[in-house]
């Protein structure tokens, strides 16, 4: 059974989906967490379903993670509540449009890499010297199945979680020395953003759940959460420059979900 117990874990956009499906499994491991999102309310009912549940130990953090200074203070935080910092989870995303390229605009590609790629650039830098001064650390990019296979509508996202895992991969092969590991994961679940998503685009959730393998896309924290935590424990001290595809087998066969782009 992994263990994160005494380990200190920064988690962004942590307030609902994923990431809090991640902070719920973190804090069962025993983690030590710094709870971050643009959602301070919402991120604020989290913690007290955590410190009733399992006596989390934990801090909140209101962060908009396209805010280099914001970004700057979180990581500040983790270090000056806990002294050390064990994971970082990158994993916020700030929302987008499904639209066709041509109708892309530049603050709109500009907005999904000041949250996706300069966010998670940003808070690894901010990171760097307290895990290579502990000689450890684990850092978690969470990507997107939609860049590796190029879904269409969503190119402010495909590209913005591509460019997070190229720098994953760099950031793998220049910390390793200093025992830093760095992987990315593609998940497939219904996360925050897809049920947004799903909303808008009312064939997309029974499309996805046909076109999956296992014939369902994950549940965040019983199917995502827990791979995340093994990524930050010592059980996966030896994995790093990785991409993890934790998604039911989506990206065996591709994309096969096309939009409707008349509405």
């Amino acid at each position: 059974m992994t263990t994160l117990r005494n380990s200190v874990a920064i988690i962004t956009g942590a307030a609902d989906g994923i990431g809090a499906g991640i902070a719920k499994r973190m804090a069962s491991d025993g983690a030590r967490l710094v709870l971050a999102d643009v959602d301070a309310e919402k991120l604020e009912v989290l913690a007290e379903q955590l410190r009733a549940k399992v006596s989390a130990e934990l801090v909140t953090c209101a962060t908009d993670v396209s805010n280099r200074e914001q970004v700057r203070s979180m990581v500040a935080l983790a270090t000056a509540t806990y002294g050390r910092i064990d994971c970082l989870v990158n994993n916020a995303w700030g929302g987008g449009t499904v639209s066709r390229l041509e109708d892309k605009t530049d603050e709109l590609l500009q907005h999904g890499l000041n949250v996706a790629y300069f966010g998670s650039f940003w808070a690894m830098q901010a990171a760097f010297p307290t895990m290579k001064a502990q000689a450890k650390g684990s850092i978690v990019n969470l990507c997107s199945l939609n860049g590796v296979n190029a879904h269409m509508g969503t190119a402010e996202y495909n590209g913005a979680k591509e460019a997070l895992r190229a720098l994953t991969r760099t950031a793998a092969r220049e910390w390793a020395p200093y025992g830093i590991r760095a992987n990315a994961v593609c998940p497939g679940a219904k996360s925050a953003a897809f049920r947004s998503m799903a909303k808008r685009h009312l064939e997309l959730e029974a499309m996805a759940d046909a076109a999956n393998p296992m014939g369902r896309l994950g549940d965040p924290e019983a199917d995502i959460a827990p791979v995340i935590s093994f990524l930050a424990s010592d059980d996966s001290r030896y994995l790093t420059g990785n991409t993890l595809f934790v998604d039911g087998g989506s990206h065996i066969n591709g994309v096969q979900w096309v939009p409707d782009f008349s509405s």
